[in-house]
């Protein structure tokens, strides 16, 4: 009967590690062993695995926290059986109280993570494919209510995932699918000794609390909860999987990368559906703040409704941890860093002839071409950020400097001067690219061009022209 029981876990284990390729003949494994009997049949199971049907090189590894009294039977009991089964150990004593000081974080969080950080450097120490973890699926059943109880969505409930990458390192639990009380029976039968934890028996702690009084109320009005939220967690992390993929197609079809912004036109937004919309909102979020975590509900929402309404007006929305989302001309972006206080500047070019003008405070170069006899015929804007004078008629030196407040300029087919603002405004110049458009001006201080959106009435080139200067504006690093 005990070989059964052994058997059926074995099997269970086999079949998921098969679904969701969690090995492969050869592979090494980290086993996180902390003693209890959950930690300790993985421990066990894998062994047998390793033995009877699929090499595996497996790596012991135990934390004492150093809390409680029992800590030092419980590294020498998981000592001894790793080396009861010829398996490499190793151990981390770990000073969590003065991490707990020094980071401001609680017990549980503090020791998650001084626990983790051991285990991928064990991992990285034996060059490990990944490491096993012991959580099971009452563990995941408390998982998904707690998410609940906080407030989630579909990826919250998918609960923890049977596989996972974290740091470049695949994180596994074979266990995922089967419960507690058969771990439990399973090492009471083979006699497999495990340590008992005092402290997850008080209620202190949230997940304890909700082990002990919420999931037993529960248990009240179905008698099965523990299994439909395991079901709840299964069906939404195939659905949760299903849903990245297409957000992930619509990144790549939608959003563009220009100058470290992630940015998509309104229009193309709109026409997904809303689901997708959030998903779309939240995976650019999430390779913006790398490890912060910007993507809730309420900034996601917030960004969306912005998208949504019917108005042509910029907006700019702060999402915290140095994050901006902005709205220009039916363009959304989002940008990684608060944008920049244009710096005030002002440079003249004394002589046609001269060198290059560099204007590092928007990172480019000012360049005049003399164009004569043959060279004329060339004479054929390509590009808004390149114009064409008379060189008889220019005034020099010239000035390059930014905007200014009251800035106007005498445009091409219109009686008068226009104020700048209103040319970028007409033009639908973004706001946030304004600051980076110089003012080209001659020696009387009128406004010759605005590079990328109008040229003035002044030294235009005619028939009669004999000299043509190319003005252009490039990257600092060339055209």
């Amino acid at each position: 009967m005990e070989q059964d029981h052994l058997k059926s876990i074995i099997e269970r284990v086999e079949d998921a590690a098969c679904e969701k390729q969690l090995w492969a003949a050869g592979d090494v494994i980290v086993v996180a062993v902390s003693g209890g009997p959950d930690s300790v049949a993985l421990l066990h199971v894998l062994h047998e695995i390793s033995s009877h049907s699929t090499p595996l090189q497996l790596v012991c590894a135990h934390v004492h926290h150093g809390f409680r009294q029992e800590s030092d039977e419980e590294a020498l009991m998981v000592q001894r059986l790793a080396e009861s089964l010829g398996i490499a150990v190793e151990t981390a004593y770990i000073d969590v109280p003065a991490y707990m000081e020094e980071s401001g974080k609680g017990v549980q969080e503090a020791a998650r993570d001084k626990r983790y950080e051991f285990l991928f450097k064990t991992a990285a120490k034996y060059g490990a494919s990944s490491i096993a973890l012991a959580h099971h699926a009452d563990d995941q059943a408390e998982t998904v209510l707690m998410r609940l109880l906080r407030g989630t969505g579909p990826s919250g409930l998918s609960g923890m995932k049977i596989k996972r990458f974290q740091n470049n390192m695949k994180l596994i639990r074979p266990f995922l699918r089967i419960n507690k009380m058969d771990l439990v029976k399973l090492c009471d039968e083979r006699g497999y000794s495990y340590a008992v934890d005092g402290s997850n028996m008080t209620t202190k702690y949230r997940r304890n609390a909700v082990r002990l009084e919420v999931l037993p109320f529960l248990e009240q009005y179905n008698g099965q909860i523990s299994n439909s939220l395991n079901q709840l967690a299964e069906v939404s992390g195939e659905e949760d999987d299903f849903m990245e993929l297409a957000a992930e197609n619509a990144y790549r079809s939608c959003v563009q990368e220009i100058d470290g912004r992630l940015v998509f036109d309104a229009p193309s937004f709109l026409g997904l559906h809303v689901a997708l919309q959030r998903r779309l909102i939240k995976l650019i979020l999430n390779y913006l703040s790398a490890d912060q975590e910007n993507s809730d509900f309420i900034k996601i929402e917030a960004v969306r409704q912005g998208v949504l309404r019917d108005n042509r007006s910029n907006w700019r929305l702060d999402l915290g941890g140095g994050l901006t989302c902005i709205r220009e001309y039916g363009k959304i972006s989002f940008t990684p860093k608060p944008p920049a206080v244009q710096k005030g500047y002002i440079y003249q070019l004394y002589s046609p002839d001269g060198p290059d003008l560099v204007l590092p405070e928007i990172g480019k170069t000012l360049r005049i071409t003399r164009m004569d006899g043959e060279g004329m015929r060339d004479a054929i804007k390509r590009s808004s950020f390149e114009a064409f004078f008379d060189a008889n008629q220019l005034a020099f030196p010239l000035t390059v400097r930014c905007r200014e407040p009251g800035d106007k300029m005498k445009v091409m087919g219109l009686n008068g001067s226009k104020k700048v603002k209103d040319i970028l405004i007409d033009e639908k110049v973004p706001p946030s690219v304004r600051p980076n458009i110089p003012i080209v001006c001659d020696a009387l201080g009128s406004i010759l061009w605005i590079p990328g959106v109008r040229r003035s009435i002044h030294a235009a080139v005619g028939r009669h022209t004999s000299c043509i200067l190319r003005i252009q504006l490039v990257n600092a690093e060339g055209v």
